[in-house]
């Protein structure tokens, strides 16, 4: 049993801080009666956990929910298993999964959600739902123990997937990259997520909200192009 809303981003450019979602993100928790998440505030780098926290914290107060960090608590996996839901923003994907690994909290955020807990991530926190984080756009400035995440979902997804090439750029582009991974990775899908785009996964049900589509990649496959009327219930399988 699932309860998901994985975004692509969480600010597009020009707009205040998870502005696009914020309606989306207060239905979600408002549909599971939640008033406090647990937040997971690992991918920040550049900037502290309790700076991280208290950003979510004043766009979460817009809808009268309370964000507690896991870094405050001094039991991280009983802040898990006790949680009304789970929240995992965005930042450096290897920062994240190191931290979450060492404090033990892979196995914990796994049970707990998978039991129904609601699961709100964007970026690096959607990331971390697929099987492994190989196609994060994020350097590996640390080495976690594995590349292995939370394996809530059977497929990949890249965030922030852009089509561009940039003028007088002789590197790969995304979709290269991504060609990369499928065929070094042949049973798996990967999804293309745009900025401004979120899966919400319920139970065996999978739909896209925003206003563009999804690229779709598999080896052997021609790359697709699916958006809110298609039917994305296959990648859950």
């Amino acid at each position: 049993m699932l309860n998901l809303l994985l975004l692509s981003n969480s600010t597009n450019a020009g707009e205040k801080y998870l502005e696009y979602p914020k309606s989306f993100i207060a239905d979600f928790l408002k549909k599971h009666s939640v008033n406090e998440v647990l937040f997971i505030p690992f991918a920040a780098v550049t900037f502290s956990y309790e700076e991280y926290q208290r950003k979510v914290q004043e766009r979460f107060s817009e809808f009268n929910v309370k964000v507690t960090s896991v870094h405050t608590s001094p039991d991280p996996v009983q802040a898990v298993e006790v949680a009304s839901a789970i929240v995992i923003g965005g930042g450096n994907t290897f920062h994240l999964l190191k931290n979450m690994q060492e404090l033990g909290l892979i196995e914990a955020i796994r049970q707990k959600v998978k039991s129904g807990t609601p699961y709100i991530g964007w970026s690096a926190g959607t990331n971390v739902t697929c099987p492994t984080i190989c196609t994060t756009n994020d350097m590996p400035i640390v080495q976690p123990q594995s590349f292995n995440a939370l394996n809530l979902i059977p497929f990949q997804i890249n965030p922030h997937y852009l089509d561009s090439h940039p003028d007088n750029h002789a590197g790969e582009t995304r979709e290269q990259r991504i060609l990369e991974y499928v065929t070094a990775n042949p049973d798996k899908y990967v999804a293309g997520l745009r900025e401004g785009c979120m899966f919400y996964i319920e139970n065996n049900t999978i739909r896209l909200e925003g206003q563009k589509s999804v690229r779709l990649f598999k080896k052997n496959e021609e790359i697709k192009e699916l958006d809110k009327a298609d039917d994305f219930t296959f990648l859950l399988k």
